[in-house]
């Protein structure tokens, strides 16, 4: 059920979804800001840089843990001050990471941003529905999911020049500062949206029951574990590929952010009339340009055209996967999106933790080959089932 336009004006309304996309950005910006920075925290934490990936597998598993918690335990209070008091704990993680004198301190405050992201994105995934008419629910849903992709194309490689420049910890300092901003932006903002319904444990656990949310959570899985396998080291990975310079790695970044940036519309598009087709468009281009890393990325212009592949087909993944789930339970898009959120959360843990193994023990050619191997089998299954099913 959309808004009503007779209440709220386009304007209006537009604000809002606005709000949440900003708060999209920061979100995803302070949980892959370590992307970015894993050399200088290995060095300035005396840790090995697999290690470091554990910044991302805290998080994640907290984050997974939160968003089916704080939907069954907050159902009934205003998801306005949901979301602002969420953004206001943001504040306080990315500030405790600025100041961490070792890395257990460290991974406290990622403990943190993990309880944002959970309850945020359980959410933010589905809300745009509130916001806006029904007519514009599809172009709400990507614009919100664009906080993702700007997040790629400014925040991590923002964080990245940060660091260059004046070290890891400013680049968690500006963002703490960042997010004070996008939870005042919130408070104004946004409008009321008192819980609709109550949600209850069993709530979450029946939608199992459908087939189709049991076929896209397994994609899910595959697909998030297979990039941020490869993601979570592109530093390293860009930094050993194709002789790249140190000093060209950041401008790459924003390659690849404005590559995703404009598959997350043009996924969100897509994936808004055929979101099972989408997907498997974008999860066989993701593992193609993985797997052929190693091969054709030795080369500078190789590395830039499968890095705007890679960039533009994960763009389409994370709307195409909510689009799809929404589209399968729209009576119960929230509760579907707190599933949604943990999946992805564990998805991105273990990316990591197996990133970091792979990268200790066999280098950066191992986590590409895997993640690409993963993603092309998941394209493949897809396949095999939309033979005998419709979107």
């Amino acid at each position: 059920m959309g808004v009503q336009q007779e209440t709220r004006t386009p304007l209006r309304y537009w604000l809002a979804v606005f709000s949440v996309t900003v708060g999209t950005f920061v979100i995803v910006t302070s949980q892959l800001l370590p992307v970015g920075l894993v050399p200088q925290i290995a060095v300035a934490l005396g840790v090995s840089e697999g290690t470091v990936g554990l910044t991302l597998t805290v998080p994640g598993f907290v984050a997974a843990f939160a968003a089916p918690a704080l939907t069954v335990a907050a159902s009934r209070f205003d998801r306005r001050l949901i979301l602002t008091g969420l953004s206001a704990l943001l504040v306080a993680a990315n500030l405790v990471s600025a100041i961490a004198t070792d890395f257990t301190v460290l991974l406290i405050a990622r403990i943190l941003v993990g309880l944002s992201v959970g309850g945020f994105w359980a959410i933010a995934g589905g809300i745009a529905v509130r916001l806006v008419p029904e007519a514009v629910v599809g172009r709400a849903t990507a614009t919100i999911f664009a906080g993702v992709s700007t997040a790629t194309v400014a925040g991590v490689p923002a964080g990245k020049l940060l660091g260059d420049l004046a070290g890891w910890r400013t680049a968690f300092a500006v963002l703490g500062v960042v997010a004070l901003g996008v939870l005042i932006v919130q408070a104004f903002l946004l409008p009321a949206l008192p819980a609709a319904r109550t949600t209850k444990l069993g709530d979450l656990l029946s939608l199992f029951r459908h087939p189709e949310i049991r076929i896209s959570f397994v994609a899910v899985f595959l697909l998030v574990i297979g990039h941020f396998s490869a993601y979570t080291f592109i530093t390293p990975i860009l930094r050993e590929s194709g002789g790249t310079p140190p000093a060209l790695i950041t401008a790459l970044l924003l390659a690849y952010g404005g590559a995703g940036f404009a598959g997350n519309f043009l996924g969100g598009t897509a994936a808004y009339r055929r979101p099972r087709r989408t997907l498997i468009v974008a999860a066989a281009g993701l593992g193609g340009s993985l797997l052929l890393f190693p091969i054709v990325g030795q080369t500078l212009p190789g590395l830039i055209a499968l890095l705007l592949v890679w960039g533009t087909a994960y763009g389409a993944v994370p709307v195409s996967l909510q689009i799809w789930l929404g589209s399968a339970v729209p009576d119960r898009r929230e509760i579907a999106g707190a599933l949604f959120v943990t999946a992805f959360q564990v998805s991105i843990s273990l990316g990591a933790l197996f990133g970091g193994l792979w990268v200790d023990s066999l280098g950066t050619i191992g986590v590409l080959l895997f993640g690409g191997a993963l993603t092309v089998l998941t394209s493949a299954g897809l396949l095999l089932v939309q033979r005998s099913a419709v979107d």
